[in-house]
């Protein structure tokens, strides 16, 4: 496979992290999306650096069409294209459905949903020019199966499978294949929150017993990269957590 120009959204941390690492590790020019985690996005960059490859990492808030449009015409100046998008940036809300606000909708829909929406109209405009390119939604199985007290989340993640699947009809037309991939229970800073004994219990529930390692997300992303037959699906990343 020859080297693809990727922007990879959400990349300091967790799941983007090492989707950022494994792609560049692949040989292909990685541009590593981050809002607030500079020293993390940095050290990511010292860390290829050390093994001769080079990582762009950017600065961008991508509930904010601006941050977005400027970054997306960096990378085309830059580059002269976008192979692979994959829309990976996100936030997670644990909060009684009841007690959940306005301002904590629009928040967490601005983040995972709108962001999905926003990223993705404006790299789509050159991958149909090229006729050709992939996007990855970086969904969750929570968006499958709901959540209590993390409505918020898992409607944004819902709202993240439906627009895959059209855009997957639609985008067809000009080569540009999309799918989503839906992690279960990920080995990241956002699950800081849950105990030993939260994850052991979460574990008995999983067939294969352990909970993911963000790797194995990267590697599906790798997988989409490589197979040229599969758009329109929600590739679930999860143990047989949820069949």
């Amino acid at each position: 496979m020859e080297n693809k120009v990727i922007l990879v959204t959400g990349a300091s941390r967790g799941i983007g992290r090492a989707i950022a690492k494994e792609l560049s590790e692949e040989g292909h020019k990685v541009i590593a999306n981050y809002n607030k985690s500079k020293e993390k996005a940095e050290e990511l960059k010292a860390e290829l650096k050390q093994k001769s490859i080079e990582l762009d990492i950017y600065k961008a808030d991508v509930s904010e069409r601006e941050e977005i449009s400027q970054m997306v015409s960096y990378v085309l100046n830059k580059y002269g294209k976008i192979d692979v998008l994959v829309n990976n940036a996100g936030i997670d809300l644990v909060r009684v459905f009841t007690d959940v606000t306005d301002e904590d909708w629009n928040y967490v829909i601005n983040n995972n949903l709108y962001s999905v929406f926003c990223v993705t109209q404006e790299v789509a405009k050159s991958m149909i020019n090229a006729k050709q390119g992939l996007i990855v939604n970086i969904s969750s199985i929570f968006g499958q199966i709901g959540a209590s007290c993390e409505s918020i989340y898992a409607v944004s993640k819902a709202g993240i499978d439906g627009l895959t699947k059209s855009l997957a009809k639609e985008f067809s037309l000009s080569n540009i294949r999309v799918n989503s991939i839906a992690p279960g229970l990920i080995d990241t800073e956002m699950n800081n929150d849950l105990s030993e004994e939260d994850i052991k219990d979460i574990e008995k529930e999983i067939p294969l017993k352990r909970i993911g390692e963000p790797k194995e997300v990267a590697k599906t992303v790798k997988m989409l990269m490589e197979c040229d037959y599969i758009t329109g699906q929600v590739i679930s990343v999860n143990g047989g957590w949820y069949m």
